[in-house]
């Protein structure tokens, strides 16, 4: 039996309808991928799903019961109180008790208050996504990002494990290592899962079943990721035919009419209601959305060496390092992805390789004739006031693209822009239209060293695969920075992985041959020791539990003091992040808040498996 069913449901806004007389069913356990291009209206569908939407028309059936968990696109503008309070909304009735026992308020009976073992699991449960996902319990939401917002409101979805989970754009703001144990999270969900996600290897590797919501009706492919590329090219080619064919044959009818036929034979008036049908059917026809056209514009070549870099270290202040011996070769026609965890210092090795920051220690000579084009993640160069065409060309109606003077809004058009969206203010765009003007931006200045920082957020499935094409063409130097996975398996010919304590690895290859050579590399000490099934020491089962010792009795007494103390400091840290003054020195202080935070969190995660751990030996001693 479906957990819910959607039947002939539409749904529209004043324009096209977004849900067209749509049907789609959810099954227990499935992971539905549900795909289309930017705007489609997947969003709105998830919303009918949660139940924060009606439509104009159609029905909904739900089972008994159901508990849905919800991640939404946008966040909430009440979204208030401590990390933990509003990610343990959550879990209902154990979170209000949680949240209660957070703020030294007992009340309620105990079927209230539930079982404490009950309670316990949930809060560990909480703590373990939260470490997780980068959060710090006790930091304010209000002081925090709108990313760290997001991930705040995924940590709610995630904290119970509610019969359906509705996650829009999960991946959104995570770096590789919170996307990969998010995947490894949800694969071992029991639940039903329909998720909206343009990360491509997560959708690959997360989706049993595939839905696509193209201009207003939905195509449930009922395959796994890649079968639907596969079945959804043969499906576009065959209806381009269908229609080329239905096109040819109005143009014919059109020419019988046009010549002067007179149609007062019975026959002939059938041919022409005929027309008039062809007509109607065309008139009411919605096209494809047409695809992004990006051009870069080349700037000449640049030096045959782009960048030399012997043995540079940087920090700021008296932080730790953020790169330490760090020696590379950029040569003209590289294309080099640079991966590491979110507040690593990508963005600082960046402005090292482009002379933009001053090394502490060693030297960077770059080369002759660079023209550089830069994306900044952040869309500062964005005025959220402006139009989308004052952005672009600074008030003028023409630019210079090609070496010839082009239109504003015909060269728009190139990125998706209607006119009417190009006379909008950019504060009311969308992340993926954000993005593509900031492309516009990028690919109307000629250059031979494109820097893109982050430009996969938001962009549909398309974009990405013409970004893609358009780099790996691009006859100059390529430095990207990029969490999805196979953008960087696509384009790389080598990558920069920040491991940790300052070094800078160089591998050859995108994501998956950095996996492949790490995992060739030397085993580390723990992986030489005998696998756990070969000890001897195994207690048989029937033996008594052995009980904590002296030491171990302290040390799970003084756990919770050690923990509230690491999360006071993680909060104050936040605090500091939160202050636009901390970045009034250039970021100096900043990163080293940032190693510091990235410190505490391993700090937190080791803690909790020991809690967990102690307890877990306490509770068998008692039986």
């Amino acid at each position: 039996m479906a957990l819910i069913n959607l039947f002939d449901v539409s749904l529209a806004f004043g324009g096209p309808k977004l849900l067209d007389r749509a049907s789609f069913r959810v099954h227990p356990g499935e992971r539905v991928c549900l795909l289309g291009r930017n705007g489609a209206g997947k969003s709105s569908l998830l919303k009918v799903l949660a139940g924060e939407i009606t439509p104009q028309s159609g029905e909904i059936s739900r089972e008994v019961g159901l508990e849905t968990g919800y991640l939404p696109q946008d966040v909430p503008n009440d979204l208030a109180g401590e990390v933990y309070e509003v990610a343990a909304q959550g879990l209902g009735r154990q979170g209000r008790v949680l949240n209660q026992l957070r703020r030294g308020q007992v009340g309620g009976t105990q079927a209230e208050q539930g079982n404490d073992q009950e309670i316990w699991q949930a809060d560990r449960r909480l703590r373990t996504v939260l470490t997780r996902l980068g959060l710090t319990p006790r930091t304010l939401v209000e002081t925090l990002s709108g990313g760290l917002k997001r991930r705040v409101l995924l940590a709610r979805s995630l904290a119970k494990s509610p019969h359906l989970l509705l996650l829009d754009e999960p991946t959104n703001h995570l770096d590789i290592a919170a996307i990969v144990w998010l995947e490894e999270f949800l694969s071992a969900y029991q639940g039903a899962l329909v998720f909206i996600s343009h990360d491509r290897a997560f959708a690959r590797n997360l989706a049993t079943r595939v839905v696509e919501l193209d201009r207003g009706e939905l195509y449930d492919w009922n395959c796994p990721y890649d079968e639907f590329l596969r079945r959804r090219e043969e499906a576009l080619l065959m209806e381009q035919d269908q229609r080329a064919k239905f096109d040819k044959k109005m143009t014919q009818e059109e020419e019988w009419l046009h010549r002067g036929v007179k149609a007062r034979r019975t026959r002939d008036e059938g041919r022409v209601r005929r027309l008039m049908q062809m007509r109607q059917e065309r008139a009411q026809r919605r096209e494809v959305l047409g695809s992004a056209r990006l051009r870069a514009q080349s700037a000449g070549l640049s030096g045959k060496v782009v960048a030399e870099v012997n043995q540079v270290g940087f920090a700021y202040d008296d932080g730790p390092p953020v790169i330490k011996h760090f020696s590379s070769l950029v040569l003209r026609g590289d294309k080099i992805g640079i991966i590491g965890p979110n507040g690593s210092g990508k963005t600082t090795l960046l402005k090292i390789l482009l002379g933009r920051l001053e090394p502490q220690s060693g030297d960077i000579r770059l080369g002759a004739n660079l023209e550089i084009a830069y994306f900044d993640q952040m869309r500062q160069e964005l005025d959220q006031d402006k139009t989308v065409q004052e952005n672009l060309a600074q008030g003028h109606d023409s630019l210079l693209i090609g070496g010839r003077q082009r239109h504003v809004i015909s060269y728009l058009k190139d990125f998706l822009f209607t006119p009417d969206r190009a006379h909008s203010p950019v504060r009311v765009l969308s992340g993926g239209e954000r993005n593509r003007l900031l492309l516009a931006k990028l690919f109307a200045k000629p250059a031979n060293l494109l820097v893109l920082d982050e430009p996969t957020n938001d962009l549909d499935r398309d974009t990405l695969e013409l970004l893609e094409n358009l780099l790996v063409e691009f006859t100059g130097t390529v430095l990207l920075v990029s969490h999805d996975r196979q953008f960087l398996n696509n384009v790389a010919t080598s990558t920069l992985v920040l491991e940790g304590d300052g070094l800078v690895g160089e591998y050859a290859g995108g994501y998956d041959d950095w996996l492949a050579q790490r995992e060739a590399g030397p085993a580390p000490p723990a992986q030489t020791k005998p696998p756990k099934p070969s000890k001897p020491k195994k207690r048989p089962s029937q033996e008594r539990p052995r009980a904590l010792s002296f030491n171990e009795k302290r040390e799970l007494a003084e756990l919770p003091q050690r923990i509230e103390a690491l999360e006071r400091e993680q909060a104050q840290l936040h605090e500091k992040v939160a202050d636009p003054q901390l970045y009034a020195d250039g970021g100096k202080e900043a990163a080293a808040i940032s190693a510091r935070l990235a410190e505490l969190d391993m700090e937190m995660e080791k803690a909790f498996a020991k809690w967990e751990e102690l307890e877990a030996i306490a509770a068998r001693a008692a039986g």
